[in-house]
């Protein structure tokens, strides 16, 4: 251990506990410290380096709530077991095997949205698609054949606050997250643009800035999202030219931006010349609040998908681009990939034709909400956030529990939920709290006996935590 060290922190810029923990982590990355190994005691640490013994509890403590380090109470601090991470909104094979092999797991990771009919209304719409013109199966995609997708997806689209939509505004791509990287293509400029996003926020965010080569700055929240003031500093110490924001469900609180708080982030991105994206992918219900575009059409682009209300397999998702900048929108689709398949295309527009779709969706929510009805009866008595058209709840953790040392435990008992620590910034900060999504694939019986699993690690924190 002592050879990972120098013989004094000296006189490096920043925190001094941040490089104990920077020193640490690099050294478990590196292998340098194996999974198992005992670290020091904080004061024979502190002694080695010099500093305080707070200095080095508060770096032990924070590589703790990471899952590096775990201590055992009366026996030290050691390196942790760490497991595989599982990737943002993607279902881990990994996790379906666990579900196979014990039927008391249950994955709370992402939402997964309730067969309401949806399975066969694909199937049928599937042989339709098999059935159409040759032609549509044997050419390359041109815009003029998308044309009629289009249109029905922007009768879809203008049934939300988003401002006028025509099938000319319409961009098909595969999926929100998609939709984001074809938005950020179309506006990011410069050798190292800058975007903002909120302190805590959905990873897809991040790492399509890290695929672009962008920077990425957090900004402050508060009860209503996004804090103008933190906003307004932002811009001016980064020069950031894009905001992504989730403002009628924000990932991971679910937390709701109202009107008036709106208004105010347009006007300072209007005197900034900032772009805002509106990622609108999570909400089930009927929007609370006009867009973003809708608000500031000149400046606010809109991402959304059929991902929560109908399937994420199908992978389709819709763009629109503000005022004059379609034709921008779409140039990075066609030079990116052309296109959706035809025949992709071609079941959307039927699905999203079916006169059968609007009471199948309300049936989708309904039960979606029938799931969050279990987990607010079960958990209520905590500091929880929850909406009935949000497929997911956050619970803020009770005295005693870190979100890191939570996760696990529950784990332990076949149940897997995000940590907070998930949807922070690298050099950011987290709250302890975890968000627990809805797995409709479950019979709702055992959704149930999983919230009463969790009921049951909070009514029995850990007496103790120790560095």
């Amino acid at each position: 251990m002592g050879t990972i060290w120098p013989q004094s922190l000296g006189d490096s810029k920043g925190p001094k506990y941040k490089k104990v923990a920077d020193t640490i982590r690099s050294a478990v990355q590196s292998g340098a410290l194996t999974a198992g190994t005992k670290l020091p005691p904080v004061r024979e640490l502190a002694y080695q380096l010099g500093i305080t013994p707070g200095t080095v509890a508060r770096a032990y403590s924070i590589l703790t709530d990471e899952g590096v380090l775990e201590a055992e109470v009366g026996r030290g601090t050691f390196v942790a077991h760490r497991k595989t991470p599982v990737q943002d909104d993607v279902w881990s094979r990994q996790l379906h095997l666990l579900e196979a092999k014990d039927p008391g797991h249950v994955s709370l990771f992402s939402p997964r949205i309730a067969d309401m009919g949806q399975v066969a209304a694909v199937r049928e719409t599937l042989q339709k698609v098999a059935e159409c013109d040759a032609y549509k199966l044997l050419n390359y995609p041109t815009r003029d054949a998308y044309r009629p997708v289009r249109e029905v997806a922007a009768r879809w689209l203008s049934q939300s606050p988003v401002g006028s939509v025509s099938e000319n505004d319409v961009v098909l791509t595969h999926g929100g997250q998609n939709g984001l990287m074809v938005v950020l293509q179309a506006i990011l400029k410069g050798p190292q643009p800058v975007i903002m996003v909120e302190d805590l926020t959905y990873a897809g965010f991040r790492r399509a800035a890290e695929l672009l080569r962008a920077q990425v700055v957090g900004v402050a929240m508060d009860e209503e999202g996004i804090r103008p003031d933190s906003m307004e500093l932002a811009i001016r110490k980064s020069g950031a030219t894009v905001l992504c924001t989730s403002p009628e469900v924000h990932n991971p609180t679910g937390q709701f931006t109202p009107l008036a708080r709106r208004k105010q982030i347009v006007e300072i991105a209007r005197r900034h010349g900032v772009q805002i994206i509106e990622d609108d992918c999570y909400r089930l219900g009927e929007a609370r609040a006009p867009g973003y575009r809708a608000l500031a059409p000149e400046l606010a682009w809109h991402v959304s998908s059929i991902s929560k209300l109908l399937t994420p397999a199908l992978r389709v998702g819709f763009a629109l681009a503000p005022e004059g900048r379609a034709a921008d929108l779409r140039r990075v689709a066609e030079y990116g990939y052309f296109g959706l398949a035809q025949p992709l295309a071609e079941l959307v527009r039927i699905l999203l034709s079916d006169p059968r779709m609007p009471e199948l969706m309300a049936a989708v929510r309904a039960e979606m909400a029938r799931y969050v009805r279990v987990a607010v009866n079960v958990l209520g008595a905590f500091d929880l956030t929850w909406n009935p058209d949000v497929p997911f709840v956050w619970l803020r953790l009770p005295s005693g529990w870190r979100a890191a040392a939570f996760t696990r435990a529950a784990e332990a008992r076949g149940v897997q939920i995000r940590s907070a620590d998930e949807f922070a910034l690298r050099d950011g900060r987290a709250p302890h709290a975890v968000r627990i999504a809805v797995n409709a694939h479950v019979p709702l019986k055992q959704f149930e006996e999983a919230m009463l699993r969790l009921r049951a690690l909070l009514d029995n924190p850990p007496e103790q935590i120790s560095v």
